[in-house]
C-alpha cells in the first residue's frame, strides 16, 4: 500500500534550510570556539576543556526536560513549532556573548563570562530550539519516505552552512578588523542570519492536528498517552535500547566533529597553511551533500535504512584509516589525504540523512511497546548528542593540546604538540567511526517494528 504524501517540496525544503540557523552556531562554535579563546583571548586550553565538561555536568537532564515540555505542548501553532522560534532568540544572544569576551576583563572575569554564555546556549536555548526542529520530522508528516526526505535536504543544508562557515571565517575575521572585534562582528552576522533563517523555517510547515498523529481524537485518551513525569520520561528511553544505540552514536559522531575540527591546528602546524583547513571542509562538505542527494533513492531501493546505513559507514572506516597513511607518509601526502577524506565523508552521508527518520522508527517502536508518545523526548537524543558530544569533544582536544604544551605564542610548536596533533586528526576519526560501524550494525529497529506490528 503506497503511503500517503503530506508535504510539497517547498516544506522539505523550508524544513531543511533551518539547517542553516543551527549550523552557523554549531559549525560556527565547534570549529573556532577554541582557536579564538586560545590565540585571541589568550586562555588557556586546558581550564577552556575543565570548564565545557563543567558545563555540560550542569546542562545534562535539558535535554529530557525540554523534550517533554515539547511533548506537552498544545498551541495554535503546534507542539515544537513554538519552542524552535522562541530558542533560537537565545541563541543569537549567547553565541555573540561566547565571541564577544571583553579583552579588559581579568582572566577569572574571563573563564567565567564563558562559562556562563557558553552554558545558557547550550543547555537552555540551543536545546529547546534543536530538540523542536528534529521533533518536526515526526510532526509534519507521518511517511517514512518523506521523514528521509526531511532529513536529507535538512543535512544537505547543514554540510553546504559548515563548509561555507568553515571556508569563509577566518578571511572575515581578518577583512573586519581581526582579534577581537573581528571575531565579534562576524558572531554578530552570524548570529542574525540565523534568526532570519530559522524563522522562515519555522513558517515552512505545519504538524498535523494531534488526532491524526495518535489515530484518536479523544482527548482524553491522548492526555493520558502524554501522562508521564522526567523520570517515566527518562526509563522510557533508557527502556528503548535502540535509543541508546544512537544516542551513542550522536555524540560519538559529534566527537569526531570535535576532532576534524583540529584540522585548524593541523593545517597551521603541521602542513604551514591554515587556508587548507578550508580545502579539507570542502572534501568532507560536498561529498556528504552528494550522498544526501541520493540516499532517499538508496533507501527506496534498499527497503529500508539498516544495510545502508551499515555498508556506507564501513566504507566511511576504511576511508579514515586510509586517510591516517597518508597522514603519516613523512610529512603528509596531502593529495591522498583529500581523496580518502572525500570518500570517507561520501560514506558518512547517509546515515546523516536518514538519521531523523530512524528516531522516528524508535519512538514508533516506544508506542508499540509502551502505548506512550514521546516524540518530542525521544528527539532529545539529538540535542544531547550535539551538546554531550561536541563539548566533550572540545573540552577533550582542549585537554589534549594543554598536555601535549601547546602554546599560541609560538609560530613552531614543540614535537610532542605536532604527534598529538596527528593523533587527534588522523588516528582517532578512524577508531570512532569504527565504533559507529559496529553500533548501526546492531540498529535494525525497523525489522523489530515489523514484527511487533504482525504480532497485534
Amino acid at each position: 500500500m503506497t503511503e500517503k504524501r503530506y508535504l510539497k517540496w517547498y516544506n522539505k525544503v523550508g524544513y531543511g534550510s533551518g539547517d542553516i540557523a543551527g549550523n552557523v552556531v554549531y559549525a560556527f562554535l565547534s570549529s573556532f570556539v577554541m582557536i579564538y579563546l586560545t590565540n585571541t583571548v589568550g586562555l588557556n586550553p586546558g581550564i577552556v576543556g575543565t570548564l565545557i565538561a563543567v558545563s555540560k555536568l550542569l546542562d545534562g537532564v535539558t535535554d529530557i526536560f525540554f523534550g517533554s515540555l515539547i511533548d506537552k505542548t498544545h498551541s495554535k501553532m503546534g507542539k515544537a513549532r513554538p519552542w524552535m522560534l522562541y530558542g533560537y532568540i537565545g541563541c543569537a544572544i549567547t553565541l555573540v556573548a561566547i565571541f564577544a569576551i571583553p579583552t579588559n576583563l581579568g582572566q577569572f572575569a574571563q573563564y567565567a563570562w564563558f562559562l556562563i554564555a557558553y552554558t545558557l546556549l547550550n543547555a537552555v536555548f540551543y536545546t529547546a530550539n534543536n530538540i523542536a526542529y528534529s521533533a518536526l520530522t515526526a510532526l509534519v508528516t507521518k511517511n517514512s519516505a518523506e521523514q528521509v526526505e526531511m532529513g536529507s535536504w535538512r543535512f544537505m543544508f547543514a554540510f553546504a552552512t559548515s563548509l561555507l562557515i568553515q571556508s569563509i571565517t577566518l578571511g572575515a575575521v581578518t577583512a573586519l578588523g581581526g582579534g577581537a572585534a573581528g571575531w565579534r562582528t562576524v558572531a554578530i552576522i552570524y548570529a542574525i542570519i540565523g534568526l532570519l533563517v530559522n524563522t522562515l523555517s519555522v513558517f515552512s510547515v505545519k504538524e498535523l492536528p494531534e488526532g491524526e498523529l495518535v489515530d484518536t481524537t479523544d482527548k482524553k485518551e491522548i492526555e493520558q498517552d502524554e501522562k508521564y513525569n522526567l523520570v517515566q520520561a527518562a526509563k522510557l528511553l533508557a527502556g528503548n535500547k535502540y535509543y541508546m544505540m544512537i544516542c551513542v552514536t550522536y555524540i560519538l559522531q559529534q566527537i569526531y566533529g570535535a576532532m576534524i575540527s583540529m584540522g585548524t591546528y593541523y593545517a597551521t602546524y603541521i602542513l604551514g597553511n591554515q587556508n587548507l583547513f578550508g580545502v579539507f571542509s570542502w572534501a568532507i562538505n560536498i561529498p556528504l551533500i552528494i550522498a544526501l542527494v541520493f540516499t532517499p533513492t538508496l533507501v527506496a531501493k534498499w527497503n529500508g535504512m539498516y544495510k545502508l546505513n551499515v555498508m556506507s559507514y564501513t566504507l566511511a572506516t576504511i576511508s579514515r584509516a586510509l586517510v591516517a597513511v597518508a597522514g603519516y607518509m613523512g610529512s603528509g601526502n596531502v593529495t591522498l589525504m583529500l581523496l580518502f577524506t572525500a570518500i570517507a565523508a561520501l560514506g558518512q552521508g547517509p546515515w546523516q540523512g536518514d538519521m531523523n527518520a530512524v528516531i522516528a522508527a524508535c519512538s514508533e517502536y516506544t508506542w508499540l511497546t509502551k502505548h506512550k508518545r514521546v516524540d518530542g523526548t525521544m528527539y532529545s537524543c539529538t540535542s544531547l548528542g550535539v551538546k554531550l558530544g561536541g563539548g566533550l569533544g572540545t573540552a577533550i582536544t582542549g585537554w589534549l593540546l594543554a598536555a601535549s604544551h601547546f602554546d599560541s605564542a609560538l609560530t613552531v610548536q614543540p614535537d610532542s604538540c605536532i604527534n598529538m596533533l596527528k593523533i587527534m586528526y588522523l588516528v582517532i576519526p578512524f577508531a570512532l567511526d569504527a565504533i559507529i560501524t559496529f553500533i548501526l550494525s546492531h540498529l535494525k529497529v525497523e525489522e523489530a517494528n515489523e514484527k511487533l506490528r504482525e504480532a497485534v
